[in-house]
């Protein structure tokens, strides 16, 4: 079985996780399940974490976290809003609410290149696209070729690095640009609360499990949750909605 979990912020005002608990969180992790890439290979206690939208927080406070409990994480990007690097203080950069960090990106509100670099070079965070514009692909008049396409040409030339994993923003696809989406990249991410045998996911998308605003470090590996997880994992292969 593999679990995905996906995470936003640690210490904001929404989509978050008070920062003490998210480290219980992490150590719990790490003490009871092994961290993976796609590419990896899998073990009964596989889980793929998977950070939303590359703020800032995340270099400042979960890439720490990531380092101390030697955990590997998923980051995914939205390529408009990264900028090359910046000389704002940390404070500065985090003093802004949730709906105000991607209209105030020259600020540093995401993580700058120079910081994913960083990052990618740890061998513990694996960089993944999150669209460029950060758009909901549902819409009317959505350029597929600029929101799948360029955002993995600009991370790849910029890092070094091949792109294989999508994350869909707001979670929001149908099944044509789920076929779009694939002859891209290798492995597609949903929001849906569902585990999965592998990362050839349900329906050819992997589900993951909302990590945020997590009230105890166990809350989302309790027993029960994970065989509600598991039944709807059934559930939309057997149906394949």
């Amino acid at each position: 079985m593999l679990i995905g979990v996906m995470y936003h912020h640690v210490n904001s005002n929404t989509c978050s996780n008070d920062l003490s608990i998210f480290e219980k969180h992490l150590e719990y992790i790490s003490n009871n399940y092994i961290s993976v890439f796609p590419s990896d290979k899998l073990f009964t206690n596989s889980i793929c974490l998977v950070f939303d939208d590359a703020y800032a927080d995340f270099y400042y406070y979960i890439f720490p976290l990531l380092k101390k409990y030697n955990l590997k994480a998923l980051l995914a990007v939205p390529t408009k809003y990264i900028i090359e690097t910046t000389n704002l203080s940390k404070e500065q950069r985090l003093n802004y609410i949730h709906d105000d960090l991607l209209i105030n990106y020259q600020s540093a509100t995401c993580c700058t290149f120079e910081e994913l670099e960083e990052m990618v070079k740890s061998g513990l965070v694996q960089i993944c696209s999150h669209s460029h514009s950060h758009i909901n692909l549902l819409e009317k008049g959505v350029d597929f070729k600029k929101e799948l396409l360029l955002s993995k040409e600009i991370l790849e030339k910029r890092l070094d690095i091949e792109v294989e994993s999508f994350v869909f923003p707001f979670g929001k696809y149908n099944q044509e640009i789920l076929e779009k989406t694939k002859e891209i990249y290798k492995y597609a991410f949903r929001i849906g609360n569902a585990v999965q045998k592998d990362f050839n996911g349900i329906n050819g998308v992997i589900y993951r499990i909302k990590g945020d605003e997590l009230k105890s470090e166990d809350e989302i590996f309790k027993p029960l949750r994970l065989l509600k997880y598991y039944i709807k994992g059934l559930f939309k292969k057997v149906t394949k909605r």
